[in-house]
């Protein structure tokens, strides 16, 4: 069974088969640190499954845009006549979290710390965006090259950690 385990210290993603380590990707996770709460643009912490994979039927470099393909692939020029855009390609493993209170649902408070309804994502980002650098605005980025990879090696219910 396939789990992953993204760590926020080392910008990593890596992939297990049971206890068997497989691959060691390099991510890019929040600018602004890992937190839990809506609009803090962190990336959340704690145990995820994956709860919807999206764009496997697109080509490598495809642009969404709520989840939806625009129908654009991503190339330089693209990006430099959109700069301010914040580019989802490639593939989407849109994570959930399941610790109620944590990063399910909201915490005792009230305030929302849901990992789906902040739309945290794992996606393909423009190979120019660096990659073991925290620059994201709460999503795990990877190469599009290894989202695509990824994508292909994880189901829908694959455990997630995030520390």
């Amino acid at each position: 069974m396939i789990t992953l385990k993204i760590d926020t210290t080392a910008q990593s993603l890596t992939v297990f088969d049971g206890d068997k380590l497989i691959k060691i990707l390099p991510v890019s996770t929040a600018k602004n640190g890992t937190g839990q709460l809506e609009n803090t643009g962190c990336t959340p912490l704690g145990r995820h499954i994956i709860n919807d994979k999206i764009g496997g039927e697109h080509p490598k470099n495809a642009v969404f845009v709520g989840r939806v393909f625009t129908g654009e692939i991503y190339d330089d020029e693209l990006g430099q006549t959109n700069p301010d855009r914040d580019w989802i390609l490639s593939r989407i493993l849109w994570l959930k979290g399941v610790e109620n209170g944590y990063n399910l649902g909201k915490t005792a408070d009230g305030t929302v710390c849901d990992t789906h309804a902040r739309y945290i994502y794992i996606h393909g980002t423009p190979d120019s965006e660096p990659m073991g650098v925290p620059m994201s605005h709460g999503c795990i980025r990877m190469t599009n090259d290894d989202v695509v990879w990824l994508y292909d090696m994880v189901d829908v219910g694959t455990e997630v950690l995030i520390i």
